[in-house]
């Protein structure tokens, strides 16, 4: 993020700004938060899916929140021992996992997608 900004600081619509006299943060709100809001987005939402996923990876080793709390590393863990007679007791939260961050990430492309100002007409 911050090598973006920094780039977007450098470019001519940016020093055109400054030679107008436009202030700081009429600069950074008007011209370079615009430009940078795609990369905020997207980062996001791949830093939202790899909460999820470590989450569930902790939980499932144990070392997560605590037992009483449902969470979907836990499910696995405790379906673990089922998968010869109940498959799905463990099958269904790791399904779960993966299409939560199959939808993350893809609301996250169509988001960046739609908030890129090169892809407006």
């Amino acid at each position: 993020m911050r090598a973006q900004v920094l780039s977007l600081r450098e470019k001519e619509y940016v020093e055109a700004a400054r030679a107008l006299g436009a202030q700081a943060g009429r600069i950074m709100v008007r011209h370079i938060l615009p430009n940078s809001l795609t990369a905020i987005v997207v980062v996001a939402t791949l830093q939202f899916a790899q909460v999820i996923v470590t989450e569930a990876a902790l939980s499932f080793l144990g070392l997560g929140v605590p037992l009483d709390t449902p969470s979907w590393g836990g499910m696995l863990n405790d379906g673990q021992s089922y998968l010869g007679s109940a498959w799905w007791v463990a099958t269904l939260p790791g399904v779960a996992i993966s299409l939560t961050v199959l939808s993350v990430n893809l609301m996250g492309d169509w988001l960046g997608d739609l908030l890129n100002p090169r892809l407006r007409r």
